[in-house]
């Protein structure tokens, strides 16, 4: 409520869409589907974790069993969603879709699992993020294949026993250490997702260029493959975007200089940094002459939410060896201050010694 008032943003990324966002944007659902590998031979990347699925599959197969429940856990882009489908296409039936926050009651668990068809594959998005009856609920359900439901409230609740159709939850997170104990230990097969090698994704985008019948070149592949920040989600959106300026600024073909020229158009540098990663490590460094800083302090200085600084820019500025994290706070590495054009101090110190904010 603010009385009609105009509410004013300070932030100025509080509207953007990062190109280099991880996470799904409004406008790539509707064509991830059709990028999206049908069976596990189509599947690029993450070869350990498709020898491993595969072996789960055939086994279940074989014997004409569902296989165990399986958990995926890594980063957001890398593909999970993709591998749970997978798993319904090579079994050969349906796949049921849903998230863990879109499960806040037991009953909506249990309206799902009533549903569910011998063999069927039901897939939680998220799974960290259900709620808690209805996660105690799905304990019962992985294990035994029957849900309780109570009936009534106080001491006239009864409990009624419902049987499950044999299913396989497969589970996605982008958090595993989120994972309650009981839960984790209820799957019978856990993978994790790396995040992918520039010739990984070179492949990823190859193949995407020939469904969406875009004229790539291997130099322009190259390119895009080295800002994609290690994810096929991301690689994809660039090559859309790499695509338009093509269409509209060169004759089409993304070749590497094309290539170039449109990411830097859309600010995504060699390293596949954007404006808010370089604003950044440009205040850890030039406000505060590289750290150690904490995170509220840091995010102030560039006007956006602690919780997207720590959980949208750090972990890849971390990967990247640009940022560390410190008991004191965030410091900048002298890849850093190289990438910024700047020199670290001669002495090893990195900035001001006062007690950092967190």
């Amino acid at each position: 409520m603010n009385g009609g008032e105009d509410v004013v943003h300070d932030d100025p990324y509080a509207d953007e869409l990062r190109e280099v966002d991880p996470e799904p944007h409004p406008d790539d659902r509707d064509l991830d589907v059709s990028l999206r590998p049908r069976v596990l031979t189509e599947f690029i990347g993450q070869p350990r974790v498709r020898e491993q699925l595969e072996l789960v599959l055939e086994g279940a197969r074989r014997r004409g069993d569902p296989p165990d429940h399986i958990l995926l856990s890594g980063p957001p882009g890398l593909g999970k969603t993709s591998l749970a489908m997978i798993v319904a296409a090579e079994l050969g039936v349906s796949v049921r879709l849903t998230s863990g926050p879109a499960l806040e009651r037991a009953g909506d668990l249990a309206a799902m699992l009533s549903n569910l068809v011998p063999g069927d594959v039901l897939f939680i998005d998220e799974i960290h993020r259900i709620a808690r009856p209805a996660e105690e609920m799905l304990y019962l359900a992985m294990e035994d294949f029957r849900v309780d439901v109570i009936v009534g409230k106080g001491p006239g609740a009864t409990s009624i026993p419902l049987d499950v159709a044999p299913f396989t939850l497969v589970g996605a997170t982008t958090r595993a250490g989120s994972l309650t104990g009981p839960l984790r230990d209820r799957f019978g097969f856990t993978a994790h997702m790396e995040f992918y090698e520039p010739d990984e994704l070179e492949l990823v985008l190859r193949r995407a260029a020939q469904i969406l019948q875009i004229d790539l070149r291997a130099d322009g592949a190259e390119e895009i493959a080295g800002r994609c920040r290690g994810t096929p989600r991301i690689a994809n959106r660039l090559l859309r975007r790499v695509r338009d300026f093509a269409e509209v600024r060169a004759d089409g073909v993304i070749r590497r200089g094309v290539a170039r020229d449109a990411l830097d158009v859309y600010d995504v540098d060699e390293l596949g940094l954007d404006r808010l990663d370089r604003a950044v490590l440009s205040a850890l460094v030039r406000s505060f002459g590289g750290g150690p800083v904490g995170i509220s302090t840091l995010a102030v200085a560039v006007g956006e939410e602690a919780g997207t600084v720590e959980e949208v820019c750090e972990p890849y500025l971390v990967r990247a060896g640009m940022l560390a994290r410190t008991p004191r706070g965030r410091v900048a590495t002298a890849a850093a201050w190289s990438h910024l054009g700047l020199t670290p101090p001669a002495d090893g110190t990195a900035g001001p010694q006062s007690p950092a904010l967190f």
